[in-house]
């Protein structure tokens, strides 16, 4: 029976990690890009612009200010090439698989700011504001996945923020985009932005993640993008469950210690005799 109740729990263990990380499809070969644009992407002259990761477009080709705007190594820029082109490949196929994931809360019409969500998909049928502070709280579990599904247009006020906490991974937050996302100045955001249109950030906005634009153009002012390692399905990979060879030596431990102290109660129990 203890060890039925033990292989149960594993199970339910293994199906809930697996649960998160597939509600999260791979970016592929967008992995590697920081910023990607449809059409163009542009920064403002000075003092410019830092990525770090790969700066791309594609099928346009034109990216300015870059220099003075910075692309740090190992990232490097593509502009109307093959690596660019399949990027955006798998960018359409990550959009479509977002569009698809069922919703846990629907948010329209409600603003973000000022709340603590938990790991889940939460959706928009038209627009989303961000005024003020999000807190993303993965509660302990680094394959935690925030989805966030929007119908039109994102728009955060000057100075938001979004705030991951409690061992979550940047790259398990994402934004599917129905038009354009626009950030205003001295926004601090979290996670990968996949926008059907274009992408705006304002002077000082930061994004630790992605701004990954399909059709349109991503437009830069003094902004810091750098992403988080994920791995193949997308998300950190999730605590490993134990194996049952590894339950069956915790069993034998413990039925050991109850035979070692059944055995020394009964020698106490003779001695007393």
């Amino acid at each position: 029976m203890l060890l039925k109740r033990i292989g149960v729990a594993a199970g339910l263990a293994a199906s809930l990690s697996g649960a998160e990380v597939q509600a999260q499809t791979s970016l592929g070969t967008a992995q590697s890009f920081a910023v990607l644009g449809g059409s163009t992407v542009t920064s403002t002259i000075t003092p410019g612009t830092v990525i770090g990761g790969d700066l791309g477009v594609s099928p346009g080709s034109a990216i300015t200010g870059f220099p003075p705007g910075l692309v740090t190594p190992p990232g490097a820029i593509h502009a109307a090439d093959a690596v660019a082109a399949q990027a955006q490949v798998s960018v359409t196929t990550q959009y479509n698989a977002l569009v698809s994931a069922p919703c846990t809360l629907d948010l329209t019409g409600q603003n973000l700011g000022n709340r603590t969500l938990t790991p889940g998909t939460y959706c928009f049928s038209t627009s989303a504001g961000l005024t003020g502070p999000l807190t993303l709280d993965a509660q302990g579990n680094a394959a935690a996945a925030f989805i966030f599904k929007i119908g039109s247009t994102l728009t955060s006020a000057s100075g938001s923020s979004v705030n991951l906490i409690n061992g979550g991974n940047p790259c398990g937050v994402m934004w599917q985009i129905g038009s354009s996302a626009t950030l205003g100045t001295t926004t601090s955001f979290v996670g990968n932005l996949i926008a059907l249109t274009s992408i705006t950030l304002n002077t000082g906005a930061n994004i630790i993640g992605r701004a990954l634009a399909r059709n349109g153009a991503v437009t830069l002012d003094v902004n810091n993008i750098s992403f988080a390692p994920c791995t193949a399905a997308g998300v950190p990979p999730p605590p490993p469950v134990p194996t049952l060879s590894t339950w069956m030596m915790i069993v034998l431990v413990g039925l050991l210690a109850m035979a070692g102290f059944a055995t020394l109660r009964k020698r106490k129990t003779y001695d007393l005799r």
